[in-house]
């Protein structure tokens, strides 16, 4: 299945694209694709659905996160090693963790917003999955059926803020908008192989990131046992898994965003995301 939210910020409806690539509406099914829509029980629940029954909309506006009120959101850093080398960082023996806050969390097309003061605004294509099942110190085989589902995921970066402020990661990857995931949610027994899907960034028509998932160090599988060492895991949780070389960083000299640019992303199967970059005090 292909999962979606529709409809404005903060009023988006839960639905599926058939099979003709229209847009069914589930809400006389479950009340939004979160946490509970995305358990075991709940999708089984999703599949049993005819769908040629559910309502067929127009959905031709927005849509929405693919996925509603994430617990947490965990992201992997330098897990490729092209991308490891380009930021002349080393081969990590361990994943590396950090966090977005769940604020950062957008639509796949909404507007990236350049923060106050930012410099060296940053992109990275990423292939993300969400849990489905409560992890707790999990091994591989019972990680691997506890994902629901797999999205593109673009893991913004403010680099001034990550790397020159002092601390943690966590101050360059946090800010609003810089967590766009969709625009659909595939569920994981429709991705057979996610660690060999083709992935791809633009920015102005220009294309710096061209790889695939194939060149991750750690996969998806491994990510969630191994984070279930450290923290249980819940149905809705958000996990995106690194980026392959051509991040804006790498470049000789470095390229930054600035307003007016648009991004343009994609990873085969799980659809493509655009984004164009706004002043921060545009938005009201």
């Amino acid at each position: 299945m292909k999962l979606i939210r529709y409809g404005d910020a903060g009023h988006e409806r839960p639905g599926l694209i058939d099979a003709t690539g229209a847009v069914r509406d589930l809400s006389p099914a479950v009340g939004d694709i979160d946490g509970r829509a995305l358990s075991r029980a709940g999708l089984a629940k999703l599949r049993g659905l005819d769908v040629e029954r559910l309502p067929r909309v127009e959905a031709t506006g927005r849509f929405g996160p693919c996925v509603a009120r994430p617990g947490k959101f965990l992201c992997i850093g330098l897990n490729y090693r092209d991308h490891a080398a380009e930021t002349g960082a080393a081969i990590p023996t361990e994943p590396v963790l950090f966090m977005k806050a769940t604020s950062a969390v957008s639509g796949p097309n909404d507007p990236l917003i350049l923060p106050r003061n930012s410099r060296k605004m940053d992109w990275e294509v990423e292939l993300a999955f969400v849990v489905g099942e409560e992890c707790r110190y999990v091994d591989e085989a019972q990680a691997t059926e506890s994902i629901a589902g797999y999205c593109v995921c673009n893991d913004v970066s403010e680099r001034e803020f990550q790397l020159e402020r002092g601390g943690q990661w966590d101050k360059g990857k946090g800010c609003d908008s810089f967590g766009p995931i969709g625009p659909w949610l595939v569920t994981a027994d429709e991705v057979p192989d996610p660690c060999n899907l083709r992935m791809w960034l633009d920015v102005n028509g220009r294309r710096f990131q061209d790889s695939s998932s194939n060149q991750m160090i750690f996969r998806p599988a491994y990510l969630l046992s191994y984070l279930s060492q450290f923290m249980s895991l819940q149905p809705g949780d958000i996990v995106t898994t690194g980026t392959p070389p051509g991040v804006g960083l790498g470049l000789k000299p470095p390229v930054y965003l600035k307003a007016g640019d648009v991004v343009e992303l994609g990873i085969e199967g799980l659809g493509t995301q655009r984004q164009t970059v706004v002043p921060w005090d545009s938005i009201a």
